[in-house]
C-alpha cells in the first residue's frame, strides 16, 4: 500500500508539472512567439508532455489500470534524459554550450526511474492469464471459447 501511495504522489507531482507546461506551450504559440528564437522543437515537446501530464493525473486514482501509460511516461522521460545527455556531450566536444542545464537531465532521469521503479505489477485474470488490451483474447481464452460452443 505504501508503494501505491508513493506512486500516486509521484503521479500527482509529475502530472502537475507536465500539465503546467501547457502555459508555456500557449505562451510559445501565442502570436507565433516560437518563430522569434527559431525554436520549433519547444512547442512540440511541450505539447507531448502537457498531454502526458493530464493523462498521468487521470492515472492517479487507479494506477494499476494505467500501467502502460505510466511505463510510457517513465521510458519517455529516460529517453529524453538520454538524448539531452548525448546532445550536451556533443556540444562540449564541438566547443559549444547548450542553454539547458545539467539539472534538466537529472530531473528527467529521476522522473523516469521513479515512474518505472514504482510501476504497478501486471494484473492477472482469474484463470492466471495476463490482461490484454480491450477486445484482445489470449490463445488460451480463444481455445476455451471454441470448446464451450
Amino acid at each position: 500500500m505504501k508503494r501505491q501511495r508513493a506512486l500516486q504522489v509521484v503521479l500527482v507531482v509529475v502530472g502537475s508539472v507536465y500539465s503546467f507546461w501547457g502555459y508555456f506551450l500557449f505562451k510559445a504559440l501565442w502570436h507565433s512567439g516560437w518563430l522569434k528564437g527559431h525554436n520549433d522543437v519547444l512547442p512540440m515537446f511541450l505539447s507531448l508532455n502537457t498531454a502526458l501530464g493530464v493523462c498521468l493525473l487521470v492515472a492517479v486514482k487507479e494506477p494499476a489500470r494505467h500501467r502502460s501509460l505510466i511505463a510510457y511516461g517513465g521510458w519517455s522521460s529516460l529517453a529524453h534524459a538520454f538524448t539531452m545527455t548525448i546532445q550536451s556531450a556533443e556540444a562540449v566536444a564541438h566547443g559549444m554550450h547548450r542553454s539547458d542545464s545539467p539539472w534538466d537531465i537529472v530531473m528527467f532521469g529521476v522522473i523516469g526511474v521513479a515512474l518505472l521503479a514504482l510501476l504497478p505489477a501486471k494484473q492477472q485474470l482469474a484463470d492466471g492469464v495476463g490482461m490484454g488490451g480491450p477486445g484482445l483474447l489470449s490463445a488460451r481464452q480463444t481455445a476455451r471459447s471454441k470448446r464451450s460452443v
